[in-house]
């Protein structure tokens, strides 16, 4: 491969990942700003999660380390910027996110439809993320969390779910479709 050709193919990578982490720092303080004004504070950004979006499109996009960097430095970079998520959050979220990004690049090249694609990135990242909490409780001995919190965080985010379903597949589509892939 030509060096023009790797510089340019890192400078996307790049790119991609600082878009992924600008828009993980950005939309959350939409949804948050929509939840102060009608009242129902940070549970509009825990119910829609949309830091999820734009680092699994990243792995989508730019492949399993790109998809892995964008979630792993979203959180932190948004828990500097703007104290969210709350910082016995951002661990679980850092691993969650950054499980979503590598494992949709790991499968972006897989031949199945885009929303299966989507559905199998999901349960990896909240399967990282229920395991996660299963270390810090057994192993680390943290008595601030419970098994009960696994189920929480997931029905929590059920309708952030479903807008992942409703924009993921749309968008991976149209980007495979201009690219050519």
């Amino acid at each position: 491969m030509s060096t023009a050709i790797t510089k340019k193919t890192t400078a996307a990578k790049i790119i991609t990942i600082l878009a992924a982490i600008a828009a993980s720092v950005i939309l959350p303080q939409i949804f948050h700003a929509i939840g102060a004004v009608s009242g129902t504070g940070n549970a509009v950004g825990a119910a829609l999660l949309p830091m999820h979006i734009p680092v699994i499109l990243a792995g989508f996009i730019g492949g399993p380390a790109v998809g892995l960097i964008a979630g792993i430095i979203s959180p932190v970079a948004s828990f500097a910027i703007s104290s969210m998520p709350a910082a016995a959050l951002l661990p679980f979220m850092a691993i969650e996110l950054g499980v979503y990004g590598l494992t949709a690049g790991l499968i972006s090249k897989v031949k199945l439809n885009s929303f299966a694609k989507l559905v199998v990135v999901q349960v990896a990242g909240r399967a990282a993320r229920a395991l996660a909490v299963l270390a810090a409780i057994y192993i680390l001995g943290n008595t601030a969390l419970t098994v009960a919190s696994i189920a929480e965080f997931i029905t929590a985010g059920l309708f952030g779910i479903i807008l992942q379903w409703a924009f993921i597949p749309f968008a991976v589509n149209k980007i495979e479709e201009k690219s050519g892939i």
